[in-house]
């Protein structure tokens, strides 16, 4: 066994933050800076608290716990994967997921909007009762949708087999396979032929010009979940176009779109989007209602 210098989580920290900086590493999966993913990873590693740094800083580590660290460490930097692909778990909020490469590393601003269930747009959650999700990934919208209406049941779908093998694992440790249904289907095509009082989405939506300059910790994630065609709005489009028919008379649609602003304005402006807002500002979620849907 190679040894090393490092003998608590202190030495670690400093030794990780200054490798992930030197390396340049892109922080978008989780953690904002070196420092909290560093933590995240030695934490994680060490099977120790992911809140409690300060009482093992000092802590003496086995020579084989070092080693565990220093491979995850290498992996982070020689890889370039996200952090979630190493650890797979990835958080939304206080809701932990699975998550491997098969799927998107789970991350939206519309997770933010749940917890006040869309006010003022929904204004009885109660009577919300079915509920759609597109391009649902590893799950964690439907769930948190879920869990958020449980007078409601769940569709959620999405075109790849393997996300949705992924997203089945995590409605499973939820225990909501009695009203979350995974469907496998290209948007609309093979979902049940009902009303939706919502339909929400975060659907790839990368634009070509953008998809060329990710950073490489993004290339890892399929790229069928990334990437929206010329202007981002390929998907989007689509999802659009399929919503009046699918909504009740006073359902909504709500639809995540990044930095995509100004491709979703020059889409789609003409109905009138609401930009809902979300610790990043006001331009990354829009609103329809199906009064504008059927315009």
């Amino acid at each position: 066994m190679t040894t090393t210098p490092f003998t608590t989580p202190r030495d670690l920290l400093r030794y990780a933050v200054t490798r992930f900086n030197t390396a340049q590493l892109f922080f978008g999966h989780g953690s904002a800076e070196a420092f909290d993913e560093a933590a995240y990873l030695i934490l994680h590693t060490l099977k120790l608290p992911l809140d409690r740094l300060d009482p093992f800083l000092d802590a003496k580590l086995l020579p084989e716990e070092v080693a565990s660290v220093m491979a995850v460490l290498d992996r982070r930097v020689n890889e370039r994967v996200p952090a979630a692909y190493i650890t797979n778990e990835a958080w939304l909020g206080t809701y932990k997921f699975y998550v491997d490469e098969r799927t998107i590393v789970p991350r939206s601003f519309i997770a933010e909007l749940i917890p006040e269930y869309f006010a003022p747009w929904v204004n009885e959650p109660e009577n919300v009762s079915n509920i759609l999700e597109l391009c649902t990934g590893s799950g964690c919208l439907a769930i948190m949708m879920a869990d958020a209406f449980p007078d409601a049941a769940v569709d959620a779908v999405d075109i790849s087999a393997d996300a949705l093998e992924v997203a089945k694992r995590n409605v499973a440790t939820y225990e909501l396979e009695d009203r979350l249904t995974l469907i496998q289907s290209d948007l609309y095509a093979n979902v049940p032929a009902k009303k939706y009082d919502l339909i929400i989405t975060n659907p790839p939506y990368v634009n070509s010009g953008s998809m060329s300059k990710l950073p490489m910790e993004y290339r890892a994630e399929p790229e069928l979940a990334l990437d929206g065609g010329k202007d981002g709005m390929d998907i989007v489009r689509r999802i659009v176009a399929g919503a009046a028919e699918r909504l009740t008379d006073d359902g909504i649609l709500i639809v995540e779109i990044g930095n995509e602003k100004e491709f979703a304005e020059a889409a789609f402006g003409e109905l009138g989007l609401t930009w809902l807002t979300t610790s990043n500002g006001d331009d990354m979620v829009f609103l329809l209602t199906a009064d504008q849907l059927k315009i």
